[in-house]
């Protein structure tokens, strides 16, 4: 009789939660700069480190093939969102429908940010959970927060050198770029240095409720692939 799949309570609730901050994280707040207490910062880092904080926490109880099929789909939902912007935006607008230029201004983003949007997750992501897939066995499971904070700095720090330039570059004053990248890079990481409370919580409860702890020993670290086993 061959061993039934292993059938998880929460790991599709994660799933639908990472590409929902996602493509809020992307299509509201990336282009926004906002300035607080004399810091310039893009309004998108107020949430979207949340997406790398579900990473950890995926890769750390579900291993990284799990965590790479879900990277795929965040992948895939922003393309289409970022596709279907475009279409929506170019179907001519009613006689009589004055909100156009609102809409465009909203939604219309360049193809410059949605293909920094796409290389910037897409390798961002990826590293993270490389990181701390390798973090785990070197570490043979012990002091988490060494991992999560580890690949989140790796990480975050892909995701920065290429979404910023790509997207920014000639369009932003080259200082403004500058400050808005690392101001943005510090403040991801610190929010991950602040979450690890809530992290180690979260991960004891799914170890717990999932009967998971997986250890990628035998895993294939290719990102191009959506299998498990």
């Amino acid at each position: 009789m061959q061993n039934q799949p292993h059938k998880y309570k929460y790991y599709d609730l994660i799933m639908a939660a990472f590409v929902t901050i996602l493509l809020c994280s992307n299509l509201i707040g990336a282009e926004k700069v906002v300035t607080i207490l004399g810091f310039s910062f893009g309004a998108g880092i107020l949430f979207f480190p949340i997406s790398y904080f579900f990473n950890d926490i995926l890769t750390e109880v579900y291993g990284y093939a799990r965590s790479r099929k879900v990277v795929w789909a965040g992948f895939a939902a922003l393309g289409f969102a970022s596709f279907m912007a475009w279409v929506v935006i170019k179907l001519p607008p009613a006689q009589g429908w004055i909100y156009q230029e609102a809409y465009e201004t909203v939604f219309g983003q360049t193809w410059r940010i949605v293909l920094a949007s796409l290389l910037a997750f897409f390798s961002g992501e990826f590293v993270n959970s490389y990181v701390l897939a390798k973090m785990k066995l070197f570490t043979r499971g012990k002091f988490l927060w060494t991992r999560t904070i580890g690949s989140t700095i790796a990480g975050e720090m892909i995701d920065s050198i290429i979404f910023y330039p790509i997207a920014f570059y000639g369009f932003w004053p080259n200082d403004l770029l500058i400050t808005v990248m690392i101001t943005n890079y510090i403040l991801k990481v610190s929010w991950e240095v602040i979450a690890t409370p809530v992290t180690y919580k979260v991960v004891n409860f799914l170890k717990k409720k999932e009967h998971e702890d997986y250890y990628d020993r035998d895993t294939n670290f290719t990102p191009f692939s959506i299998t498990v086993d």
